[in-house]
């Protein structure tokens, strides 16, 4: 077989989960990388011309060079690799390879202004970026916010559903099912809310961050200006100022962001989880699908596990990611350059997961006499709204009276409160208000 093959691939990435992943093949493939390089450089040299330099006050292949961006194929990716493997300097490529194409097209006499005064980190430091940006606005984010709007249609649904709660695993003050996911709604929310306001960094400053080619053959331009202007003109924001590469700190706090959102998932899986092992939830058979290979009545909740532990990959490397890149030594050193190639691994990973979790939450089955029958077994959950009643109207020692009442270790149910609050000496109301406690309505808002 010598044609790739998903079922050849390493990674379950690129192999297993291909089918998930393969949107993200136009942000981070290495034909998107090159596509995105050569983006820079070609917007770049048209910001050249649009000064004008004097060299290129008369330049007028504008729509031809952004042909070479519009036109570019995973097959025109293979002849940059083709120049790469001469001069083993992935950005050296795309520059001959543009250089190629003006040629082709006639522009040859201003092929030179193509990465003027740059070093190769200042298209490396705008490309991925830019391919960050445009992926978390294009695929990530409208993921997030599908797996987000299904939940909160999921709480509504189920807002007034009475539920037993549990604190350290133990039965707890009731609440409502529908209040429970929107805790998973609100926190998504504001993560994804904080993320909106991250920006996204670009290095654009020359060798060492200065720009000293560009002021040395052309003093009398404003050069600071110029690159801030360019970055703000791809969507993104200037880092200044820096060494030879950006500082990734913005970068950093993009990807602490994606593990945050990360961990709010992961925990909204074991929770669903967790509910589906006390059957509060059953899962839709889907036809032919098999839950375990020696015991044919299981349904397992493979779909919350599944993104549970994509998740965790997907924090691992943003992790690294975030920590890695700001440290570099001196004014660099190239363990950037090799970690950030791996930008498309976690949100790969990431991307996975929001699948499998859409597609298990798809296969809930509310099970309302579970629910219910785990509060009627559970009357000693309203202890705690009687005995506050009780402070409220002076009655003596309400939390020692309840506390020998409900850990006898005998069960406590519907007959055992209500003599017990018959047996009280406090008026009628409050006997009234007291009886009216029930496990399926003490629910607070």
């Amino acid at each position: 077989m010598t044609e790739f093959h998903p079922i050849l691939a390493v990674s379950p990435v690129d192999g297993r989960y291909e089918g998930k992943t393969a949107p993200l093949r136009e942000y981070f493939s290495e034909y998107a990388i090159i596509r995105y390089r050569i983006r820079v450089e070609v917007e770049y040299f048209l910001s050249l011309a649009a000064i004008p330099l004097p060299q290129l006050k008369d330049f007028a292949g504008q729509d031809a060079l952004r042909a070479t961006v519009q036109g570019f194929t995973p097959e025109e990716a293979l002849k940059v690799k083709e120049i790469e493997k001469t001069t083993n300097h992935d950005v050296k490529a795309v520059e001959y390879y543009i250089k190629g194409k003006m040629d082709e097209a006639g522009l040859g006499e201003w092929k030179e202004f193509i990465h003027f005064g740059l070093t190769s980190q200042d298209i490396n430091n705008t490309a991925w970026p830019l391919a960050l940006k445009e992926c978390l606005e294009g695929c990530l984010v409208p993921s997030l916010n599908s797996v987000t709007d299904t939940l909160s249609n999921m709480a509504s649904l189920w807002a007034d559903i009475p539920m037993l709660a549990r604190t350290h695993g133990q039965p707890a003050s009731p609440t409502r099912l529908g209040k429970e996911i929107m805790v998973f709604v609100s926190r998504l929310e504001e993560q994804l809310s904080q993320l909106a306001l991250q920006s996204i960094p670009a290095k654009f400053g020359g060798a060492t961050g200065n720009m000293n080619a560009h002021l040395a053959a052309y003093p009398e331009i404003d050069w600071m200006s110029f690159a801030d202007d360019f970055v703000d003109s791809l969507g993104l924001e200037r880092s200044f100022p820096t060494t030879q590469i950006d500082h990734y700190d913005n970068l950093a706090a993009i990807f602490d962001n994606l593990r945050r959102i990360g961990v709010v998932l992961i925990d909204l899986c074991r929770d669903i989880w967790t509910y589906v092992s006390m059957e509060y939830f059953r899962q839709k058979v889907v036809k032919g699908e098999v839950g375990s290979s020696a015991m044919p009545h299981k349904v397992n909740p493979i779909d919350f596990e599944n993104a549970e532990g994509n998740l965790g990959m997907a924090n691992a490397i943003f992790t690294h990611l975030s920590m890695k890149l700001p440290i570099s030594r001196l004014q660099r050193d190239l363990t950037d350059s090799t970690v950030l190639r791996n930008i498309g691994v976690p949100i790969a990973h990431m991307l996975i997961a929001l699948a499998s979790l859409k597609k298990g939450l798809g296969k809930l089955v509310l099970n309302p006499d579970a629910l219910k029958a785990d509060l009627e077994r559970n009357w000693a959950v309203v202890a705690e709204g009687i005995q506050t009643i009780l402070r409220s109207v002076g009655y003596p020692n309400p939390y020692e009276a309840l506390k020998a009442l409900t850990r006898t270790g005998k069960g406590v149910d519907e007959k055992t409160i209500s003599e017990f609050i018959d047996s009280l000496d406090v008026s009628p109301d409050v006997k009234q208000r007291l009886h009216a406690l029930r496990p399926d309505t003490y629910l607070g808002y």
